[in-house]
């Protein structure tokens, strides 16, 4: 069934891409995926990496994604069981740094620095807000729509009015911008960067390379790809061999327990930031 007004290829693509955002952006996925990073693991090992959670929250994280098939399970004996990557989490590796450099390029800056881990979780945040995939690719084909006609295009079974609460939370978020009331919507800048995000997410969740990524037929044209560069966010600390930006996946990367911190609150890209504005 459609989800969208929009041509039946690229509704079936935001569909799998809000599939793909669904299932790594609840809280403790990315980290438990990149705790797994290496050889498979013993659960008391993994445990051990991921400590914050308290006791039976690891259990149905796990289980979710095995489900999600981005863990595997290898049962040895009754008393010997192991967890690590599958093939699909292995691909989706390097798209977190693709994700951490759009961060640390749009999203406001923090009262402190913060590690790639928080920068991915703050942005994927945003990016899974309802509607928000729908609303974004419609803004990028058609570049400025009315409420109307956009709530035609990304929700043509329900109400028109319906559209406004996802619009005003993607405007706070810095995502996309209006002149005002009655006015078009539009991708801001921030939102606009969004391309190689968007293009790597798409590829992966086809099952393509990631190179495939600048030939989005929404999101490849006339964008720039991601600049290669140092992007760790506290200086003081190493980056993360697990989110070094490679271009192949031949040595597997690490991670250290030492690198996982807090969750931050979501963060608000810095188009929609005013002077003395909110902060994360």
């Amino acid at each position: 069934m459609a989800i969208t007004a929009l041509p039946p290829e690229t509704d079936a693509d935001i569909a799998r891409v809000t599939e793909a955002l669904a299932m790594i952006t609840p809280r403790w996925n990315v980290r438990i995926m990149l705790a797994l990073s290496g050889p498979p693991q013993r659960y008391s090992e993994l445990a051990a990496k991921v400590s914050w959670l308290q006791n039976g929250q690891l259990h149905p994280k796990l289980k979710s994604l095995c489900d999600a098939g981005l863990v595997e399970r290898t049962e040895h004996t009754p008393r010997h069981v192991t967890y690590g990557h599958t093939e699909r989490a292995e691909a989706l590796l390097p798209v977190l740094p693709v994700i951490v450099t759009w961060a640390e390029e749009h999203l406001e800056t923090a009262d402190r620095p913060l590690p790639a881990i928080e920068q991915i979780e703050d942005s994927l945040t945003l990016l899974t807000r309802r509607h928000a995939a729908s609303i974004l690719w419609a803004l990028k084909s058609r570049q400025e729509v009315g409420a109307m006609a956009l709530a035609r295009i990304v929700m043509p079974s329900s109400d028109w009015t319906n559209v406004y609460p996802p619009l005003r939370q993607l405007v706070t978020d810095g995502l996309v911008d209006t002149e005002g009331n009655g006015q078009p919507y539009r991708l801001s800048t921030a939102g606009d960067g969004l391309g190689p995000v968007l293009g790597a997410l798409s590829a992966w969740s086809a099952g393509q390379p990631l190179s495939q990524a600048a030939h989005h037929p929404v999101w490849g044209h006339a964008q720039r790809q991601a600049v290669s560069k140092p992007w760790v966010s506290n200086q003081s600390r190493p980056v993360p061999a697990a989110l070094q930006q490679t271009r192949t996946l031949d040595a597997p990367p690490a991670w250290h327990n030492r690198d996982l911190f807090s969750h931050a609150t979501p963060a608000r890209a810095k188009a929609a930031i005013q002077a003395g504005g909110p902060r994360r």
